[in-house]
């Protein structure tokens, strides 16, 4: 890796927890400058723009997540247990190495919507990922009949990632943990009867 690669990925690594806690409008120069050390023009020298340092950042938090459940399907065998993981993970994040401020699908989508197009397309995609993964999974799920026939895999993929996303934004705006143990277990409830 070039000086300049090991550059970029260091302001990556030193901004991403800052665009995933406090959004793309919340995070000042100020606020990269001192997470890295280095001047505005060290971080414009490397990035066109704060757009392209706050895409690089988001990448970098997916990826993080990503990693974290791929790890862990790894040491599963089933479809069941597979799609497991992603319940166990979002209920003892605390134990993986998140990112700082918590899934930045959820932070993205609700920071950016309706105000960075960009970053509204990178969550909508990773949102559309993470449905096929899931919908993957169902379905060998099915073949290797772990799970009824009948079952509709991109209902159950979308009813899943929309029970997950919004334990944790119930649990956000609320502060009440038991919440969002109740929603997880209501989720593996639902898994054990596909």
């Amino acid at each position: 890796m070039s000086k300049a690669e090991q550059t970029k990925a260091f302001i990556i690594e030193k901004t991403a927890p800052i665009f995933n806690k406090k959004g793309y409008e919340g995070t000042s120069m100020s606020d990269m400058t001192t997470a890295t050390g280095l001047t505005k023009g060290s971080i414009y020298g490397n990035f066109a723009n704060k757009d392209e340092v706050a895409l690089a950042a988001f990448d970098y938090n997916l990826q993080k997540v990503e990693t974290i459940i791929r790890l862990e399907m790894a040491k599963k065998a089933g479809a069941k247990d597979k799609l497991l993981v992603y319940i166990d993970v979002y209920d003892n994040f605390l134990k993986h190495p998140f990112p700082q401020g918590g899934c930045p699908i959820l932070n993205t989508a609700t920071d950016c919507d309706d105000t960075h197009p960009g970053l509204k397309k990178k969550a909508a995609s990773a949102i559309s990922n993470w449905k096929n993964k899931i919908v993957v999974l169902i379905r060998t799920g099915i073949t290797c009949k772990e799970f009824n026939k009948n079952v509709n895999a991109e209902k159950v993929a979308l009813s899943f990632i929309a029970t997950i996303e919004g334990a944790i934004m119930i649990t956000k705006l609320t502060g009440k943990t038991d919440y969002h143990t109740i929603i997880m277990q209501t989720l593996r409830e639902m898994i054990e009867g596909l």
